[in-house]
């Protein structure tokens, strides 16, 4: 069933919507509710979103609770490839928990915040931007890790990133929800204006085994890997020295050494190499570059210490 969350009148007879999937079945009255779609040009959980329904309509008798599923929080960036709400300048996920007495924009979140708090869980999925690129992964607020930590174990991520207080920003939809007694794991993957199949199916077995886990899913559990849990004093940042275009060679998401060569920043003017790009630290490469021109400083990679 589709519902309708919240909608306006924009100029020239169109209207701004946002919609949920509602999937019920059963009397368990559990709630797992999936978000995405809140940065216009993260397409990653577009995937997953059509993946879960698919699954869950094709074997309805193994539901028990009720699965919810929100393709698009900014249905105006998704359509135009726009990361916040367009004409608005704003990015959607700093405005949370919004005001109903508010801009368009703050009414539109406080919709949403009223929609979805309750649930039993709720798994908001992000992709990277245009320039770098993810393992899958679940990013937590230090102080929600308790709360937190074994949900996400279960949603077949390759690590979980908790981070300190200070690099969590308060506007955002899962910090809105977590403060107020709704659990919200944040998971990160891929590649913004892209989908990657892999990541996704990767992704939907683990919500189905959370779901089983929660006694909402009562078919097989697919089976998930055992996450690294990490925190910031594990997680080394390469930058930039030169600025140029970079060219990757090492793999994403594989094992590296100290001095290996992550890859070279070239001149394609002079025909020159200006920076080989090697690794400070023996670690799992989860963050890579993606889009080649970069500057002094640009991020080029991150990597999970040993």
């Amino acid at each position: 069933m589709i519902k309708t969350v919240t909608s306006a009148q924009m100029p020239v007879n169109e209207k701004f919507i946002i919609q949920k999937q509602v999937i019920k079945n059963g009397r368990n009255k559990k709630r797992i509710c999936i978000v995405s779609g809140t940065h216009g040009d993260e397409l990653e959980g577009q995937y997953v979103c059509w993946e879960l329904i698919r699954r869950v309509k094709e074997n309805m008798d193994m539901l028990d609770g009720i699965l919810e599923v929100y393709p698009a929080l900014n249905p105006l960036g998704v359509n135009s490839m726009t990361r916040g709400i367009p004409q608005f300048d704003l990015d959607m996920n700093r405005i949370f928990p919004g005001n109903e007495n508010g801009t368009f924009a703050e009414y539109t979140a406080a919709k949403i915040i009223d929609d979805i708090s309750g649930a039993d869980v709720v798994i908001d999925i992000h992709a990277s931007n245009i320039f770098l690129r993810e393992i899958p992964q679940v990013r937590i607020n230090e102080i929600s890790q308790e709360m937190l930590v074994p949900l996400a174990k279960h949603v077949n991520a390759d690590f979980i990133w908790v981070h300190s207080n200070a690099t969590v920003l308060e506007g955002t939809l899962a910090y809105s929800l977590n403060t107020t007694g709704t659990p919200c794991l944040v998971v990160e993957m891929g590649v913004g204006m892209r989908i990657t199949e892999s990541y996704g199916q990767q992704l939907t077995d683990g919500i189905l085994n959370l779901m089983h886990e929660m006694g909402i899913w009562k078919g097989d559990a697919p089976s998930v890997r055992e996450p690294i849990i990490s925190k910031d004093d594990r997680v080394s940042f390469l930058n930039a020295n030169e600025s140029g275009v970079f060219l990757p060679v090492a793999k994403h998401s594989e094992k590296i050494r100290k001095g290996d060569e992550i890859g070279k920043i070239i001149n394609p003017l002079t025909g020159d190499i200006l920076e080989k790009v090697v690794s400070s630290v023996d670690g799992l490469l989860f963050t890579i570059r993606e889009y080649p021109v970069v500057y002094e400083g640009s991020l080029i990679a991150r990597i999970l210490g040993d």
